[in-house]
């Protein structure tokens, strides 16, 4: 039973003949005919009364006509459903970020919400270790990361540049330097993230070649926290320069550019190679290549090469 015999079905029943359900359906009436006999076959039930010309139904017929009702309204909606997610009129997109590369997303969400604003939109606070297996696993659509993903099956796009910026407390000592060497850094106490990071480590060993001991004192779980205990005058702290416009604009942080210490940070939206992304996916990231071409530099929006 396939949907279109409950299709001639439905016009022989509502037609109540045979060749007007045939003209309906631009069919022959033989086409319909033997459409009707292998419905009734496979159903083990005679649907249509014989001994009337009218297309009259039996008590099997009335059963089916309901049922078939039902099917045939439901592909109708699934046509309609899938007709709305292609015009962006209905439809959900799953990002995961984490704390940081969250921040990156605001402006974009902002725009694409606007053009879009029946999608319904949830960012995961994951841990970027865990993004491509979450991106994999199709538990998201798209995922941002501050670094290039070693798996194959993962595509990359760099969405922006950014870079670590050395912060102090306006009453700082070295709040005034304008800027500092590696070696002046040895006896400060920097706040730091209570999660290890690929930047961490080469800051250690920036710090090692220059033979400088880099103190972390104080270890802290969010980089709000690290932000707000430097500006209560607890040490001096690494931050991405992504997260300080509230601060340097505001003067409770004052930024310190470090000689020999310039490290570029890029976030990139990452997402299954091989997948079809949805239709809201596919319009966010027409989003952020509109939104890069429209402000430039620190956006932008490029493939990397798989490696």
């Amino acid at each position: 039973m396939d949907l279109f015999q409950l299709e001639t079905f439905l016009a022989v029943a509502e037609e109540r003949s045979f060749s007007r359900a045939a003209a309906r359906l631009h069919r022959t009436q033989p086409a319909v005919s033997q459409a009707i006999s292998k419905l009734e076959g496979e159903l083990g039930e005679v649907l249509f009364e014989r001994s009337s010309r009218d297309g009259t139904l039996t008590d099997a017929g009335e059963v089916l006509r309901e049922y078939a009702q039902k099917l045939l309204n439901l592909r109708r909606e699934a046509t309609g459903a899938l007709g709305e997610l292609r015009e962006l009129h209905r439809g959900r997109l799953n990002l995961a970020a984490n704390e940081y590369t969250s921040l990156y997303l605001l402006p974009i969400l902002d725009e694409f919400r606007r053009q879009n604003p029946r999608i319904k939109v949830s960012v995961q606070r994951t841990l970027a270790s865990r993004i491509p297996d979450e991106v994999l696993m199709h538990s998201v659509d798209l995922g941002v990361l501050s670094f290039r993903p070693d798996d194959a099956q993962v595509k990359s796009m760099v969405v922006y540049r950014d870079d670590l910026a050395f912060v102090v407390n306006p009453q700082h000592p070295l709040a005034r330097a304008g800027e500092v060497s590696i070696r002046q850094l040895g006896t400060q106490n920097f706040i730091a993230h209570s999660i290890a990071s690929p930047q961490r480590q080469k800051v250690i060993q920036i710090f090692t070649r220059h033979k400088t001991p880099l103190r972390m004192g104080v270890e802290l779980p969010s980089l709000e926290a690290i932000k707000r205990f430097v500006e209560m005058g607890n040490g001096v702290a690494l931050v991405p320069g992504l997260t300080l416009q509230r601060e340097l604009e505001s003067g409770t942080l004052v930024r310190v550019k470090i000689r020999d210490l310039q490290i570029e940070r890029k976030l990139r939206l990452v997402y299954r190679r091989q997948a079809s992304l949805s239709h809201a996916a596919l319009a966010f990231l027409k989003v952020v290549e509109t939104y890069a071409e429209a402000h430039g530099d620190p956006y932008c929006f490029h493939t990397e090469r798989s490696s």
